[in-house]
């Protein structure tokens, strides 16, 4: 079931003396279930990719259709909610919020959907014991570690249930250990539960791990291979 359709998106930015063509006639189809890497050197247009897919940029041309939905479509505010209840977000730099623990930070999008308390506390639990912080439940982030901390982060995305989590660099700032943790808690949440990831990585654990690896140079995608 295709969950997520890129077609001929473009994206180009504007200077005083030149037109960068940062995504160039991009098309591709993701289904429910993968567990897919975007790879590609600095500058040639993943991250620009990641953030479109997300509704965090708009193309210059193209449709992104997130369940037959054109995100370029929706006005800001329903893009807003649009994303909050469809697209999940895993960044390179955590961004949690200091002041609260890690479970109100992973509930915090729920109490934005106005979920009840029982299947707010019940879903919040649930997340935190699949990425093996049902201990920390009452730890801020200066308390955790790295790891700890994109954990929480992978606990939040995934808290209201997204169609997919977008994954930009999340190894980045982590150690072997905690990288290898945190792969293997995605890997599981993926083969376990059906939930999609899509990864923009430069790191080769990641690639090793994923199941299908697209190659982006100059905005554009050279190779797209499913390993068997």
């Amino acid at each position: 079931m295709k969950i997520l359709e890129i077609k001929n998106v473009h994206k180009i930015y504007n200077s005083s003396e030149v037109k960068v063509h940062a995504v160039n006639d991009i098309s591709l189809d993701f289904e429910k279930g993968e567990f897919a890497a975007i790879v590609g050197p600095s500058g040639s247009g993943k991250t620009t990719l990641l953030n479109m897919i997300g509704g965090l940029d708009t193309p210059t041309e193209g449709e992104i259709m997130v369940d037959h939905t054109n995100l370029a479509g929706l006005k800001s505010s329903a893009l807003i909610d649009f994303r909050m209840r469809n697209i999940g977000f895993v960044f390179q730099s955590y961004n949690l919020i200091p002041v609260l623990t890690a479970k109100e930070n992973v509930e915090f999008i729920m109490s934005l959907q106005k979920w009840n308390k029982k299947e707010k506390d019940e879903r919040t639990y649930e997340l935190l014991k699949a990425v093996g912080l049902e201990d920390r439940i009452n730890s801020r982030p200066s308390k955790l570690s790295g790891g700890q901390q994109q954990r929480v982060a992978v606990a939040r995305a995934l808290a209201s249930k997204p169609k997919f989590v977008l994954a930009d660099e999340p190894t980045a700032n982590l150690d072997s250990k905690s990288t290898e943790t945190l792969l293997d808690i995605m890997e599981e949440l993926n083969k376990e539960e059906g939930i999609t990831f899509i990864f923009s990585t430069h790191d080769a654990r990641v690639v090793k791990k994923a199941r299908r690896v697209i190659t982006v140079e100059d905005g554009k995608v050279i190779s797209d291979e499913r390993k068997k």
